[in-house]
């Protein structure tokens, strides 16, 4: 066998429909499908049993652990050559195995290829908000376009979890995925290429990738990789890169534009200011924010062909980079400031168990 899929679960049996049925129509057959239920209280097992006679189909259920053990878990039991590891709030369009496959004998016959990625998109059947959170994450105006797909090979490309390819015995010798509670799949990756593995970019081989459903999640999921940076940074030294420091620079920007234009409205009220310079300074401060705000809806209108989705834009694009940006803050100040350990507030207490499963999946 040649390919095993491997999806970790948790509370999502609907998408891991959605999942399924987009791999019942692959141009390409030869794969199993792996799903692990991380402890879920709404398992997906019936929805597994309607895929049994169709796809080559094995299902476990474990104690919950987060989807970095559990993606170990399933590669233990996995019988393919390639281990494919994606997210279950994914969908493949009909030649994504094709598209791999054919991309990794050409890679292969002109350089080693022992892990892989490919790109994300927004798929037409996406809520707004759904589209406008896809375009906040792969966006020239937000990413810089880095997770758009737009370019082609690259020399050190580091996979993410949500589409990622490795070869078996690769994935066996580096241990796979770590403990760490947030960004075990940089790290991953990180550990592929200190090993002196070959990575690579495939464009052709992307899938739609729903995210979160809301902002307040989405806040949470970028929250949190910001927090993972600094401890991928003490992990992996020289890794904290110009781009990974970027919003934590807009996130300081946006702040104090804002209070400035609250300290310049409130001093010219206690002044009893009503001349036209302390009148606009307010407006001033704020100009550089309305700018990006404008730039952000006009590319996503355009992008997306609605300007429902660009007006969801902006507060996604804000959402995006602030909540990176705060958690780099925190884990900065925790890690570099406190001297605290990557785990000294992240034990695996049956309380923090419980906000693991809220910042992870909810």
């Amino acid at each position: 066998m040649k390919y095993s899929i491997i999806v970790p679960v948790f509370n999502r049996p609907d998408e891991v429909d959605e999942l399924l049925e987009s791999l019942c129509h692959q141009e390409v057959k030869d794969f199993e499908v792996i799903i692990v239920e991380d402890g879920s209280k709404k398992p997906c097992k019936d929805v597994c049993d309607k895929y049994a006679g169709i796809l080559d189909l094995h299902y476990y259920y474990k104690e919950n652990s987060g989807p970095g053990q559990s993606r170990n878990y399933g590669a233990e039991r996995a019988k393919g050559d390639w281990l494919i590891v994606l997210d279950s709030d994914v969908v493949l369009p009909p030649n994504y195995m094709a598209a791999a496959n054919s991309s990794l004998f050409t890679l292969h016959s002109s350089l080693p290829c022992d892990a892989w990625g490919g790109p994300d998109a927004s798929h037409p059947s996406f809520t707004p908000i759904q589209k406008a959170i896809s375009y906040s994450m792969t966006s020239f105006f937000t990413t810089g376009g880095i997770r758009g797909g737009k370019g082609k090979k690259l020399d050190k490309f580091f996979p993410r979890s949500y589409n990622m390819g490795i070869r078996r015995e690769v994935y066996q010798e580096l241990g796979g995925f770590s403990k760490m509670r947030f960004g075990e799949d940089i790290d991953f990756s990180y550990r592929i290429v200190e090993a002196g593995y070959k990575t690579a970019l495939i464009p052709e081989a992307w899938v739609w990738h729903k995210r979160r459903t809301d902002f307040r999640k989405f806040f949470r999921q970028v929250y949190n990789s910001g927090m993972a940076r600094i401890n991928l940074e003490k992990r992996h030294p020289g890794t904290l890169k110009l781009v990974h420091l970027l919003p934590t620079v807009f996130t300081l920007g946006v702040l104090t534009l804002f209070f400035g234009s609250i300290t310049a409205s409130v001093i010219a009220l206690l002044t009893y200011q009503s001349n036209l310079f302390a009148a606009y300074i307010p407006l001033l401060l704020l100009t550089p924010i309305i700018l990006y705000s404008a730039i952000i809806c006009i590319d996503s209108t355009i992008q997306n062909r609605s300007l429902q989705v660009g007006l969801l834009s902006i507060p996604a694009a804000f959402t995006q980079l602030m909540g990176y940006g705060l958690g780099f803050i925190e884990s900065w100040w925790k890690r570099c400031v406190l001297k605290q350990d990557e785990y000294s507030h992240c034990e695996q207490s049956e309380v923090e168990r419980t906000a693991f499963e809220k910042n992870f999946y909810k």
